[in-house]
């Protein structure tokens, strides 16, 4: 009830339910016809063979049943391969965009990541919980829904022949319908949801720990964390080894009723039919065998009931996820030269108890050059984030020639480019980390760039050029170098403005320097928006400003500040004076 409960608040299960129902009552009814045609080839195997084996006056008496068993024989592997492939069809189409509508949530929020979800979780959502939405339909709803349909289809058909027997029937299969699932769901059931949090709790476990693995070894601690780990395991080998356990029982208990079953069609197919001698056999034999094919459909539905407890954490965790908002895309043309207005802009998280950002006003007209510098914390990074328009202003607006930030979507991009401090490069070739900027750049000018960044003698001197082959995260690279290739994708890009944020934290001073000398020349006919914590390079901005608890504290060109005995101070700090 809990689970069914769960589904009817559910906004990412029962879109695609309705979305593609025509294919989904497709797939039910494809797969009630394979079983139909199964039990229909035994029935018609069982009369013929029983017919077969008392001499006929003629063949022709034999006849149908032969032409059927054909028939029948033919129909449910077709059957059932038309269901199967209906059925994944259906599924792989859901869940690829189901995956999308779940990439499209979480990158709503990828500006906090960090902050909002620990890397366990998104693993838990990527690999336990899609997998488990897929499985819901492919292995407790379409099987549930075609039991459903046998059901009726039984209690209708066996009513038409014999109603008391079919009322009989009607139970012993309901205890395969109703009872065993109930069973496993309140007995099994509760063991699987306990499996898929351990389970959940190792991956936590394993990647803040992986991650974090040289803390336990610089702390001696190492046994620790291998213990730990060890008895998490232990606990879901248990929980595993005590669901099959389970599962041998209840699966014995089910054959007994298939058994009861068997053994009660053989009771009623022989008062039935045991008074004409001849043809006692045939039908006996024919009701009998057509028993067994059932057993494919109603066996494996215990099994997949209690699996809801464990799609319903997965229901619930998803459903936690905002979801994902329309693309919009502006349908104004903006053309150069741009400007970036901030006009009383303050923010404040929906959880937040202060203001990070409080009525900022800044102007930034073009090629001009901007500063912004602060204590971490301070409210650059989420300013930068504003100023991208992937964060809504509590109060004022961003605006770029005179249009919200906002309205542009991801087509901001073209406007606004952003170099990180710890920019991404993908395993894949360096010219396809550089396209990334404009996929439609021809070698020739994937070279200017990266000339321009200080990287063509590198690129030059590797074994392949542009088709070397880029470790996962760039590891091949030093962090300078890995700064310029992601500011010679934004040349490739050709935005106006670009936001620099923090990008030469973690760099030793020589490489420091080199790396603004490289941005400082690279970009000077670009609007800079320049975001750091310390004074190196500062001189060379048109403005400069500090924000502090979320206000701008002090601002001018590095000419006028230089005069501020504050300005002073700081810069004397942060040279080591």
């Amino acid at each position: 009830m809990t689970f069914f409960k769960a589904l009817q608040r559910d906004s990412w299960v029962k879109p695609f339910l309705r979305h593609y129902k025509k294919t989904l009552w497709l797939a039910i009814f494809l797969g009630i016809l394979t079983f139909i045609c199964a039990s229909g080839l035994m029935f018609i195997s069982g009369y013929l063979i029983t017919k077969s084996a008392t001499p006929p006056e003629n063949i022709l008496l034999v006849y149908v049943p032969i032409v059927l068993t054909r028939a029948f024989g033919i129909f449910r592997p077709l059957l059932h391969y038309l269901e199967r492939l209906t059925s994944h069809n259906w599924v792989f189409k859901m869940t690829s965009e189901f995956r999308k509508k779940m990439y499209d949530s979480l990158e709503q929020d990828a500006v906090f990541f960090n902050n909002k979800y620990r890397l366990g979780d998104i693993l838990g959502l990527l690999s336990e919980d899609v997998a488990h939405i897929q499985n819901l339909y492919l292995r407790t709803l379409f099987p549930f829904f075609t039991v459903c349909g046998l059901y009726v289809f039984i209690s209708l058909g066996l009513g038409i022949i014999s109603p008391l027997f079919a009322l009989w029937m009607l139970v012993l299969y309901g205890l395969l319908v109703v009872a065993l699932p109930l069973w496993s769901v309140l007995v099994n059931g509760a063991r699987q949801e306990y499996e898929k949090k351990v389970k959940n709790s190792l991956y936590l476990d394993l990647t803040d720990n992986v991650l974090g693995v040289a803390d336990w070894i610089f702390s001696e601690r190492t046994g620790d964390y291998i213990k730990r780990h060890e008895e998490n395991e232990a606990k879901l080998l248990d929980a595993q080894a005590k669901m099959r356990k389970f599962e041998r029982k209840r699966d014995l208990v089910g054959q007994l009723i298939f058994l009861a079953i068997i053994l009660s069609v053989l009771v009623w197919a022989t008062n039935r039919f045991g008074g004409s001698q001849s043809e006692a056999s045939n039908w006996i034999a024919a009701f009998v065998l057509c028993v067994f094919p059932m057993a494919d459909a109603f066996m494996p539905l215990s099994n997949a009931a209690q699996e809801t407890n464990v799609y319903l954490d997965s229901i619930e965790r998803l459903n936690k996820l905002p979801q994902p908002k329309e693309s919009q895309k502006i349908s104004q043309v903006i053309t150069e030269p741009l400007t970036l207005k901030i006009s009383g802009v303050t923010f404040a998280y929906s959880d937040g108890h202060r203001d990070i950002l409080q009525g900022i006003n800044l102007t930034l007209t073009p090629k001009e050059k901007l500063a912004i510098l602060g204590r971490s914390g301070s409210g650059k990074s989420t300013l930068a984030s504003l100023i991208r328009g992937d964060l809504v202003p509590t109060k004022g607006q961003i605006t770029l020639n005179g249009i919200d930030v906002t309205e542009f979507g991801d087509e901001i991009a073209k406007y606004i480019g952003v170099i990180h401090q710890t920019p991404y490069l993908f395993n894949t070739t360096i010219v396809n980390n550089v396209r990334l900027g404009n996929e439609a750049a021809s070698d020739q000018e994937v070279w200017d760039v990266l000339k321009r960044v200080g990287l063509e003698k590198l690129i030059k001197k590797l074994p392949q050029g542009l088709e070397t082959m880029v470790d996962e995260a760039g590891l091949r690279f030093s962090g300078g170098e890995r700064h310029r290739l992601a500011l010679a994708r934004i040349l490739l890009k050709d935005a106006p403005i670009i936001i620099l944020d923090e990008p030469t934290v973690g760099l030793d001073p020589i490489t420091e320097r080199a790396l603004v000398k490289t941005f400082m020349e690279v970009l000077q006919d670009k609007t800079l928006i320049w975001i750091t914590h310390h004074l190196q390079g500062v001189d060379q901005m048109d403005k400069i400003i500090f924000i502090e608890d979320g206000e701008i504290v002090l601002q001018g060109s590095p000419a006028k500040l230089s005069q501020n005995k504050r300005y002073q101070k700081l810069k004397q700090i942060d040279e080591g004076y």
